[in-house]
């Protein structure tokens, strides 16, 4: 492939360029965020001076952050696929709703998978937060409602890319998600139905910028099933856990 014109850097000198990680860089180059092409036989990784500068200033326009997200005060890469644990109806909330309120006044794609009760709990939760504007973000498409209809992995699967190809065509860099999974189980054919799917969304997930938080009422769910839980989401064991765990 013929190099574009402009200064071409690799991917440790992209990484000094835009001050952050080199496993940034390659995280944002596989999801398409960043711009890029490979060299040689190796498949080396090489980016235009000018496609860095774009994408600096399209960082700071949308006001997201650089090389992560804080949840109870812990600090989360991108991306990442996480289980929280909860035992109480406020327990649930505390953490996805400034998650999801972040998103919304930062003008990111934030997605919340729910039945209709879960789902109005949430929207009066937010409604109450100042400087969130709940229906815009809805209008804007950047607040999603998110239900499944058939049941089944595959399409849920297909149904999660759709959103996220929409979501990364118009420029974004970072895409929340908060699923209400006792909620989420009545959407599908089985429990094992929706438990594979977490299974899946670990690997898939990888391939986005996103940080998805999916939600487990220890009263709605057995200990088999929270074990499967745990290891489907080992992102989880690389933090401090003690705020994940309400």
């Amino acid at each position: 492939m013929r190099a574009p014109p402009g200064r071409l850097l690799n991917t440790p000198e992209a990484a000094r360029f835009l001050r952050v990680s080199e496993a940034s860089i390659r995280r944002w180059s596989d999801s398409g965020l960043l711009p890029g092409f490979r060299v040689g036989r190796r498949r080396e990784r090489r980016f235009n001076e000018s496609d860095l500068l774009a994408f600096v200033h399209r960082t700071s326009s949308s006001q997201g952050p650089a090389d992560g997200v804080n949840i109870g005060g812990v600090a989360v890469p991108i991306p990442t696929h996480l289980a929280t644990l909860f035992s109480t109806d406020a327990g649930g909330l505390r953490l996805t709703v400034p998650f999801l309120a972040d998103g919304i006044r930062l003008g990111q794609p934030s997605f919340l998978a729910g039945t209709d009760p879960i789902l109005t709990r949430y929207l009066d939760a937010l409604d109450a937060v100042e400087g969130v504007d709940v229906k815009h973000a809805r209008e804007a498409e950047l607040f999603t409602l998110v239900r499944f209809d058939e049941g089944t992995r595959p399409a849920a699967i297909a149904y999660w890319q759709h959103l996220f190809a929409k979501a990364l065509g118009k420029k974004q860099t970072l895409i929340r998600v908060v699923g209400e999974m006792a909620s989420v189980r009545t959407m599908f054919e089985s429990e094992e139905e929706m438990l594979s799917l977490e299974e899946a969304l670990e690997l898939m997930f990888k391939r986005y910028p996103v940080v998805a938080i999916c939600q487990y009422d220890v009263r709605q769910f057995d200990g088999l099933a929270l074990l499967r839980t745990l290891k489907a989401h080992p992102d989880l064991f690389g933090l401090r856990t003690g705020p994940f765990l309400n």
